[in-house]
């Protein structure tokens, strides 16, 4: 492995980004701490060129926003920012940094467009260059200081086979004419941006087996779930951490009233009985006092009942998409997704030119298949056994009242 150089300090970081505005190509991975904190942040950033690594540290420069030098790299359209997997990355450097992006590229968007059966940056970077990637820092802390050796080598492998990983993909994306749908998808990244981050109220009812409890056990439930987010937030942990589901769940289906009872359930260690055993049982209290009324349901995912027809339309766009996927090596959910599909049915478009404003079909979908979606839709409404005509209804005639006169 290369070496790398550590950049703690703001002088340092500054004269990183004057340098990297004068590459033609960098490669970025970041660190973050949410396995360990419930508000989570950017730990680490490494940043590759062709010569060297550097392993930027925004805790030691005291803030993530002290990062704003690189700032003007990332949103730079003549340097290119190579990422693997960059979906998590941007969204945190956009977060907590404000940061935009031009000319990006994902090594692992590209391997997904290419077919790869495995597309982990390990398993690619075995492939290409027969280098195994250190694995066991996966889980590790990043907000720790001081860093430790393994760690600072894990992080820095990350960045330094990118550069040339990129090049390798593009020069297959470029062989299977499939260059311009990775850019559509690196534009469409680029521009994304996430909403800010809410608690969930009714998160509660997403833990499982929650939806099979009585309203008595599923009032505690409730008032256990805020009880742990609220520690969550205080400890700066994640919730799983501080208590895990099933142990919420099965507090709730016992309702303990004492410490002794509490500790009997699965899960509460007596670092927990001490910490927040009083808190978990006036948690308990609260919920027994209150009642749960009609479990409400979970946010609709906006998906119609199909009729007849589209239901067709679906099964012949599936049919279609299974054997292009197959011409084409792809996963079919790569080539378009399941709810793009659904989308594209209830449209029912006559020309691919409609797949433009279709929800959740990609950018270069249309251009590349719109015509084929079109003819296989086409074929199928042709070829559709005529639907009956309902019966019509007919009138009986009228029953005359009254005798009938004699001759």
């Amino acid at each position: 492995m290369a070496d790398f150089e550590i950049i703690d300090r703001a002088s340092d970081l500054e004269a990183l980004a004057q340098d990297l505005l004068t590459e033609k190509v960098i490669a970025v991975d970041t660190e973050a701490d949410s396995f360990y904190h419930y508000f989570d942040k950017v730990c680490l950033v490494q940043v590759g060129t062709r010569r060297h690594t550097y392993l930027v540290d925004p805790l030691a420069l005291g803030d993530p926003l002290d990062l704003a030098p690189l700032g003007p790299v990332f949103a730079s359209p003549d340097v290119r920012k190579v990422f693997h997997a960059a979906e998590y990355d941007v969204y945190l450097l956009k977060r907590d940094c404000g940061f935009q992006f031009a000319n990006l590229f994902d090594t692992m968007i590209s391997s997904q467009l290419l077919g790869y059966p495995a597309i982990g940056l390990a398993a690619l970077a075995e492939r290409h260059f027969d280098i195994r990637l250190p694995k066991d820092e996966q889980r590790s802390d990043w907000s720790r200081r001081p860093l430790s050796d393994k760690q600072l080598t894990y992080a820095a492998a990350d960045v330094q086979f990118l550069i040339q990983l990129a090049e390798k993909l593009e020069r297959e994306l470029k062989k299977a004419k499939r260059l311009g749908w990775a850019q559509s998808e690196f534009a469409t990244l680029q521009r994304r941006e996430w909403p800010a981050r809410e608690f969930d109220k009714l998160g509660y009812l997403k833990i499982k087996g929650a939806r099979k409890l009585d309203p008595g056990p599923l009032a505690v439930l409730r008032e256990l779930y805020l009880q742990r987010d609220a520690r969550a937030r205080e400890i700066d942990r994640p919730p799983f951490k501080v208590l895990g589901n099933r142990s919420l769940l099965e507090i709730a289906e016992n309702k303990p009233t004492s410490t002794e009872q509490l500790g009997r359930i699965k899960g509460v260690t007596d670092l927990i009985l001490r910490r927040m055993g009083r808190d978990i049982l006036g948690a308990v209290k609260r919920g027994r006092k209150k009642t749960h009324g009609p479990i409400p349901k979970l946010e609709s995912s906006g998906r119609r009942r199909m009729d007849r027809a589209t239901e067709r339309r679906l099964a012949a766009l599936k049919k279609w998409r299974t054997r292009r996927a197959e011409e084409l090596s792809l996963d079919p959910g790569v080539l378009c997704a399941n709810s793009a599909l659904e989308a594209i049915a209830w449209r029912n478009p006559a020309a691919g030119s409609e797949l433009g404003d279709v929800e959740g079909v990609k950018d270069w979908f249309p251009e590349a298949f719109g015509d084929e979606v079109a003819a296989a839709l086409r074929d199928d409404a042709a070829s559709a056994p005529a639907e009956p005509e309902p019966p019509s209804r007919r009138r009986r005639p009228r029953r005359r009242t009254g005798s009938a006169s004699k001759s």
